[in-house]
């Protein structure tokens, strides 16, 4: 049975997660990556919001990531990944992302904006892709999931290197990337 303060620190946790989550669709609704037409803008390479979202929220989540480890406010525990786990991810992910048009959180934020198809397709297709996974993961996990297992390892791990070594050149590269993005008229 959980004591009081672990209840507690469950609760907080989750009600962080909630606020934050509100934040993140408020946000991925006023970058505009809730609509349809940019989302497919994206696919045709004609409108590259989403991409240009994406790379800042990357830069800004590795560098938050690594100060908040830096002053010990967490700690990473990176989950074990593979080339399986990855290749079956990416293809649930793909087909979802091209059947409907939005990923799973562009699909909440499209329910938030009160769109039917992130309602009834989103949410639909993420229950039941969710439910026919769960269902499939036991003969998935011995084999396709275990295929070209790599562990927990993280770039600055796998180099031996300072964490900052890794994050500020990748930073950069991402930023520069951002700019190229952004004066090419996209």
């Amino acid at each position: 049975m959980a004591n009081a303060q672990e209840t507690g620190t469950k609760g907080s946790t989750l009600i962080a997660g909630f606020i934050f989550g509100i934040i993140f669709g408020f946000l991925l609704q006023k970058g505009g990556v809730t609509k349809y037409d940019v989302i497919i803008g994206q696919l045709l390479l004609t409108d590259f919001t989403v991409l240009k979202i994406m790379l800042t929220a990357v830069i800004t989540g590795m560098i938050g990531i690594y100060a908040m480890k830096g002053f010990g406010w967490v700690r990473l525990q990176p989950k074990p990944g593979s080339f399986g786990t990855n290749v079956a991810g990416g293809l649930i992910f793909g087909v979802g992302f091209a059947v409907l048009g939005y990923c799973p959180g562009t699909i909440a934020g499209a329910v938030g904006n009160g769109y039917l198809d992130g309602l009834f397709g989103g949410i639909t297709g993420i229950v039941l892709g969710a439910g026919l996974f769960a269902a499939a993961y036991p003969r998935l996990q011995k084999g396709i999931l275990s295929k070209g297992d790599w562990g927990d390892v993280t770039l600055p791990r796998l180099l031996k290197v300072n964490d900052w070594i890794v994050v500020v050149p990748v930073a950069v590269v991402l930023y520069l990337i951002l700019r190229l993005i952004e004066s090419s008229g996209h």
